[in-house]
């Protein structure tokens, strides 16, 4: 039988910052703080749907679905990209963006993927319930800022 090597999820995320500097953070079903993105979309022309061009498109698509801003996706972050295992058994390569916000003043919208949303500062985010990869991406961030 030959060997078949699993495959790994990617998950593209933003570290993305409102006219305050404060970084905008999402709570999924584990009750963790994260940074909005998801996956990259294959596509499916029959529908309508079309394959994201690129990682960065990927990362300003799913910002727009999630909570309405409008982003421009920046540099991949120094320690942005790393391995995140959300249950055993189960992991997700997770590369992450610095992200320009086109919208800052606009307040972000929550969308159905989400149970709650919001604008934290860097100094709350060290405190909050969420992986330590997401904390070393928002702390590369805003300290090159």
């Amino acid at each position: 039988m030959p060997y078949t090597p699993p495959l790994w999820p990617v998950s593209v995320k933003a570290v993305a910052l409102d006219a305050q500097n404060r970084v905008l953070l999402l709570k999924n079903e584990r009750q963790e703080w994260e940074l909005p993105g998801g996956r990259l979309e294959i596509g499916d022309p029959s529908e309508g749907v079309p394959t994201d061009e690129s990682p960065a498109r990927a990362v300003e698509r799913e910002l727009r679905e999630e909570t309405g801003w409008e982003v421009k996706a920046g540099p991949l972050i120094d320690e942005g990209v790393w391995i995140y295992e959300p249950i055993p058994g189960r992991r997700v390569l997770i590369v992450t963006y610095g992200c320009h916000v086109l919208t800052p003043d606009r307040p972000p919208v929550l969308s159905h993927e989400h149970k709650e949303i919001g604008l934290f500062t860097t100094t709350e985010v060290p405190h909050l319930n969420m992986p330590s990869g997401y904390k070393q991406s928002i702390a590369a961030w805003t300290s090159g800022r």
